[in-house]
């Protein structure tokens, strides 16, 4: 298993992952994405959305914003109880979530000795608050969205009166979501800013109908991230205990990965009932039934929630990926997930001939959107260069050498075999597109 140090060293290296506004110190629990970051996180949000919504026709997409009325926050109970308990050292008055025992463990070894007490546990809230207007002493207190539920259940009445949508359907989201983490940590997996890319699935109000796709859920979050690399003896299911639960959530369970800091959960699936739905009709006086044409009556449907975190999702992704191959240090992503799915070199960089070769090869690959994006690269010598793209994941590299010149093949060579194939230039992206669509 990858060390942790390794692993952000690597992502700041190779420009995936940087501390936030570090120039000025960094602000703790931000990160920002460099060049590839930014590409390998995106393709994980373009595969959910693929297998999410465009895979079916039960699911519509919805982006909501991220500054709501805050008398949303007060229908969905985060700003009574959206908290975590809080301790206080009253050595060194350093703050911690009570439920973190590794965390206060290492705070009180760190001490080398001399005996911590601790104040009795406070409730913090975590929801972040900012505030609108034109005049300073009359602006109006809102709260960044601590999570993109509610997004998605404020706007089932809109969903259902547009689209047509019929129960069951589901409203899948991606977005950025804030939390004013007691004790952000562990790279980017503990975040104050983070995305999540959830679906909310409505179901009829009975419970055989909902525990039916409470377990289709499941079973397909997990097979996501098997079938996108991840090694399946490092995941596991963990049922929440019935007192971590939330009190209307009929039952849950997370995807948890074995990451180098231990088993981690990066995706829940939640039968929440009809919580959402009751407390928002409840609150805003709308409402939020569903006709339901077969049984000609009204209900308030039943909610099955799936809710990844896209960061803890790209971190974890790059862990499981890491390999130590003898003096190569690989990232074997899966090829719809690398952030550069094809590299160009010509063998020489000073050949003229070989140079021109190239561009016209490396130019008719980023003509085709399945293959981008596609990466040039000349630096160095060959073995270099194939180092490099392994380093960061590149699943295929091709060379162009002078017998391309010759008989217009070019090399083919595979990041994780590291076997090469000749193959004419002019059927260069069939071949390539059937190698990533394979996996």
């Amino acid at each position: 298993m990858v060390n942790l140090e390794k692993l952000v060293s690597l992502a700041k290296r190779r420009g995936f992952i940087y501390p936030g506004s570090e120039i000025y110190g960094g602000l703790t629990g931000t990160w920002d994405y460099g060049p590839l970051g930014v590409e390998l996180k995106n393709n994980i949000k373009k595969e959910f959305w693929k297998s999410m919504v465009y895979d079916r026709d039960d699911v519509v997409g919805l982006d909501a914003a991220i500054l709501m009325n805050p008398k949303v926050w007060e229908a969905s109970g985060h700003v009574q109880a959206f908290t975590d308990p809080l301790v206080e050292c009253k050595v060194c008055h350093a703050r911690l979530r009570a439920d973190q025992k590794e965390e206060i463990e290492t705070h009180e070894n760190s001490h080398k000795g001399q005996k911590v007490v601790w104040t009795e546990p406070k409730r913090f809230n975590l929801l972040v608050e900012a505030k609108l207007g034109v005049l300073e002493d009359a602006k109006q207190k809102v709260y960044l969205r601590g999570e993109i539920t509610q997004g998605v259940h404020v706007n089932f009445k809109n969903v259902i009166d547009s689209s047509r949508m019929q129960i069951p359907f589901g409203i899948a989201q991606i977005g950025k979501a804030f939390r004013n983490e007691i004790t952000p940590g562990n790279f980017t997996f503990r975040s104050r800013e983070f995305e999540q890319m959830e679906l909310q699935f409505y179901v009829k109000a009975d419970l055989k109908e909902a525990e039916k796709w409470f377990l289709y859920w499941k079973e397909e979050r997990m097979k996501w991230y098997v079938s996108l690399g991840i090694d399946k003896s490092k995941l596991r299911f963990r049922q929440h205990e019935e007192n971590e639960r939330a009190h209307y959530a009929k039952d849950a369970w997370d995807i948890e990965y074995d990451s180098p800091f231990g088993w981690k959960e990066f995706e829940g699936i939640h039968n929440r009932g009809d919580w959402d739905l009751s407390q928002h009709q409840k609150h805003s006086g709308q409402d939020l039934t569903y006709f339901d044409q077969e049984e000609n009556k009204h209900y308030l449907p039943w909610v099955i929630e799936t809710s990844g975190g896209v960061d803890r999702a790209t971190l974890f992704f790059l862990a499981d990926a890491y390999t130590q191959d003898g003096d190569r240090t690989v990232l074997k992503l899966h090829p719809k997930l690398a952030p550069y799915k094809v590299a160009v070199f010509p063998l020489l960089a000073n050949k003229p001939d070989l140079v021109k070769k190239a561009r016209s090869v490396y130019e008719l690959l980023t003509m085709n959107h399945q293959l981008a994006p596609v990466v040039w690269d000349d630096r160095g010598n060959i073995g270099k260069r194939y180092l490099s793209q392994d380093e960061i994941g590149t699943p295929y590299c091709i060379t162009i050498d002078f017998e391309t010149l010759e008989d217009d093949t070019v090399t083919i060579r595979d990041r994780d075999t590291t076997k090469q194939e000749r193959v004419k230039s002019e059927k260069l992206s069939e071949i390539l597109i059937g190698k990533i669509a394979a996996g």
